[in-house]
């Protein structure tokens, strides 16, 4: 049976969405923009805060359903400049240090509410 999860650790949905929805032992994390939670507007700066953002909200989202960063299996992260990629990663690395998870990075022309980094992701309990 599935179950959706919303957390105020993470923005609402801009959308017709659920933060999460978790099934047979796996959670699924809709696409995550860098909206501050507490007031649903994007962090300010650029690449490097709005990623910090992303991670925080992922982590907040997988903290609500019972589930950890080192839980996630694979990421879909979408930059709208391919350009940002190095400072992504180093970013993204504080977040998984050991056995990341796959990942799909690719550059897109645009994302809702001008955010420059999406990223959705896939976790699965470990003891399922």
């Amino acid at each position: 049976m599935k179950k959706i999860i919303n957390s105020v650790n993470a923005p609402k949905a801009v959308g017709p969405y659920s933060q999460a929805v978790e099934i047979n032992g796996m959670l699924f994390v809709s696409g995550q923009v860098g909206l501050k939670p507490i007031d649903n507007v994007m962090a300010e700066g650029g690449i490097s805060e709005q990623s910090y953002q992303v991670l925080e909200n992922i982590n907040g989202i997988l903290s609500e359903a019972g589930y950890s960063m080192d839980d996630v299996v694979q990421c879909t992260c979408m930059l709208t400049d391919l350009g940002d990629f190095k400072v992504f990663n180093e970013i993204y690395s504080k977040y998984f240090k050991s056995e990341f998870p796959a990942r799909l990075t690719y550059e897109v022309s645009a994302l809702p509410i001008g955010a420059l980094i999406e990223i959705s992701c896939i976790a699965v309990k470990n003891d399922f």
